[in-house]
């Protein structure tokens, strides 16, 4: 019988093993550690570095893709989260999108064609309104010649002028020919990118749960509740501020739009595209922005012109003190000296991309030191030497305990003595 019983376990452990094997027919076993010295890890670590780093300058598309898709999943976030109190996350994500796409279409079938005629208009009008700023220039330096604060005549200072002009259109003509065949030579390439970053950003949505844990998991267990902090951090401020910088782009193209279009200015959705645009740069962008407008409001009156201006002035104030606070709140959260300084670096360092990723550059320095000022500490240093051992103590005074017998011992004895 035990014969049997031991029998019947040993079947049961060889049906429970075949049923752990993989479908390859080995036995599932966890991995079997290969032990590296630290060194060994850090220089795994240094090379794996540098081999991305040459990935990335070797295919500079993987970047852009990563980047495009992770602002879209940023951008696209905060209407994922609305929504997703209401329906679930996968129809929330996927109503998101066609919002989106919606928008695209609305803009490729509607604004576009508009956009095109003003700015065929406005390249057709060009040469007249060069003849009428050749003649407000010559009524203003006639009467400086007659004053004898200019050298030379007036037309010969416009027709250098027109000259450097004309030499400079030429080249930025010639410029953005190169890069109109180069786009077009790499139009599918684009597409490809663009549906890269589609891509990554669907996956970043749907899987950004997932992406969290993984994330979690790398920090050590002690520093996991500061380290979701960080994420979360991270998302609320570049998530408010990429979508506040959305709207308020629109917001701005389309008050300069009506704007223009009630003064009675020409090309106003030309001039209103430009300034979503130019808006783009913190500060300075809509002092760019209004320099076209004005100078086109010029020729229809200086009273126009100087409506004009006040407009864009408006406007700045109204994206300074309302549209900025309230979409983005406290997203960034930087004084603007610091802002602007940040801008400046931005451009002198990286030219029109700098300019445009230093306020995302500085909303992610802000928040590392927000999260590092509440926790670094400075250790203080122990001190040099041997540490001094404590001054010895006189031992206790000895106390003489006597043992008394137990009573029935006592007893006996007083019996046997009596």
């Amino acid at each position: 019988m035990v014969n049997g019983l031991v029998k019947g376990w040993a079947t049961a452990r060889r049906a429970a093993a075949a049923a752990r094997r993989t479908p390859r027919g080995r036995r599932a076993r966890r991995p079997t550690p290969i032990p590296i010295s630290p060194r060994v890890r850090t220089i795994l670590a240094l090379v794996a570095l540098i081999a991305l780093v040459l990935l990335l300058r070797a295919a500079p598309s993987v970047l852009t893709i990563v980047l495009g898709g992770a602002a879209l999943a940023l951008l696209l976030s905060f209407p994922v989260r609305l929504l997703s109190h209401l329906m679930p996350r996968g129809f929330a994500i996927l109503l998101s999108f066609l919002a989106l796409l919606g928008l695209v279409i609305f803009a490729l079938g509607t604004l576009v064609p508009l956009l095109v005629d003003q700015l065929t208009a406005l390249i057709l009008a060009t040469p007249q309104i060069a003849q009428r700023t050749n003649d407000i220039l010559l009524d203003l330096l006639r009467p400086m010649q007659e004053r004898g604060w200019l050298s030379e005549r007036p037309e010969d200072l416009i027709a250098d002028l027109q000259a450097e002009l004309f030499s400079r259109a030429q080249a930025l003509a010639q410029q953005l020919l190169t890069s109109l065949v180069v786009y077009l030579s790499g139009a599918f390439n684009g597409l490809l990118q663009l549906f890269g970053i589609i891509f990554v950003a669907i996956y970043l949505l749907v899987d950004i749960r997932r992406f969290k844990a993984v994330y979690l998991h790398t920090v050590p267990a002690r520093y996991r509740h500061d380290a979701r902090e960080l994420w979360d951090a991270f998302s609320y401020s570049l998530s408010r501020y990429l979508g506040g910088l959305a709207a308020s782009l629109a917001a701005q193209g389309a008050l300069a739009a009506v704007g223009l279009t009630i003064l009675g200015v020409p090309y106003p959705v030309v001039l209103g595209a430009w300034m979503s645009v130019t808006a783009i740069l913190p500060y300075i962008g809509a002092f760019l922005g209004a320099i076209p407008a004005v100078i086109i409001a010029l020729f229809v009156s200086p009273l126009t012109a100087l409506l004009t201006a006040l407009l864009f002035l408006i406007i700045n104030q109204i994206e300074g003190n309302f549209l900025t606070p309230r979409i983005q709140g406290q997203a960034v959260r930087v004084h603007p000296i610091l802002v602007f300084l940040a801008v400046i670096a931005g451009g002198e360092i990286a030219g029109l991309l700098g300019t445009i990723f230093a306020v995302p550059a500085v909303a992610v320095l802000r928040v590392l030191f927000d999260f590092f000022r509440v926790r670094l500490r400075v250790q203080r240093p122990t001190p040099a030497g041997p540490v001094p051992l404590p001054a010895p103590t006189a031992p206790p005074p000895m106390v003489r305990y006597t043992v008394s017998p137990p009573p029935a011992e006592a007893r006996r004895r007083g019996q046997d003595g009596g």
